[in-house]
């Protein structure tokens, strides 16, 4: 039997940084500049096993994304971002929902903002940071 480090050692790796493509994707442009999006949307609350405020990207926005989703995800449709709300900016991550996104707002930046569920929000956001 071989032990962990022998089968690590006869894996092939990829250099850092080198991107796998997609089955079916013969190509990727790269993106030299973080893309930035601003959009208008409405808190809403989902009360699920894990209660959490988000606001829905909209459809054009949403769009823009899944164009570079393959560049900048980790996985699991998950895309990493800076959000801007406001005075306060942090990073996260969007969630896929129904063919779109949802940004999800931590509750120190609702206190900070005084956001409070169906509040109308400016949204700023920069991904694949």
């Amino acid at each position: 039997m071989q032990s962990g480090a022998d089968v690590a050692e006869l894996a092939p790796r990829r250099p850092r940084g080198e991107l796998r493509l997609l089955p079916g994707v013969s190509h990727v442009a790269p993106y030299p500049e973080p893309v930035e999006l601003t959009f208008g949307g409405e808190i809403w609350y989902w009360r699920g096993p894990a209660p959490w405020h988000f606001v829905t990207v909209p459809d054009d926005e949403s769009a823009a994304i899944e164009s570079v989703a393959a560049l900048v995800t980790y996985g699991w449709g998950m895309i990493p971002v800076a959000v801007r709300i406001g005075g306060s900016e942090w990073q996260s991550s969007l969630w896929p929902k129904d063919g779109g996104y949802i940004v999800p707002i931590k509750a120190w930046v609702r206190s900070a903002e005084r956001l409070e569920v169906g509040d109308a929000i400016e949204v700023r956001l920069t991904l694949g940071v």
